[in-house]
């Protein structure tokens, strides 16, 4: 499951803003997992709440992302994927004028569940279904 966790000015999102913004991130995973794996929390920080270097930092927005559902392979789709996160936050965070970061966690799969249940392998018949239904359901194939 990606989780992704963006601290943030009070004001510097509307209700709509951050639902763009959540369903641009979704749409970065949706071509290879389920929808509902995606997770965004945005965590409003007040302006005395927030530093960098010892200074507030009232136009920044931080951004940390935790990958457990897949893990990237190796330098280069890292660096495939970083620029594709980075052309698709752009418009939302860069282009308003924000200063930003972010950074990626990798979490083992073995060590997550939804539910109760360990989530099925990746491009299994029952994570084929989970997208489909876009939900969590009981597996019909034995969890490695």
């Amino acid at each position: 499951m990606p989780l992704w966790k963006i601290y943030h000015p009070e004001d510097a999102f509307t209700a709509e803003q951050k639902r763009a913004l959540s369903q641009t991130i979704t749409e970065l995973y949706a071509p290879r997992l389920p929808r509902f794996y995606v997770g965004v929390v945005f965590q409003a920080v007040p302006a005395d709440d927030f530093y960098l270097g010892g200074e507030p930092a009232t136009n920044f927005v931080r951004i940390w992302v935790d990958h457990i559902a897949r893990t990237l392979p190796n330098a280069e789709a890292r660096t495939r994927w970083m620029n594709h996160v980075i052309a698709a936050l752009t418009p939302h965070i860069g282009d308003r004028g924000f200063d930003w970061e972010f950074h990626i966690d990798e979490t083992s799969f073995e060590l997550w569940s939804i539910n109760g249940m360990r989530p099925p392998a990746p491009d299994t018949e029952d994570e084929k279904r989970w997208k489909a239904e876009n939900r969590p359901s009981p597996l019909t194939a034995t969890v490695a």
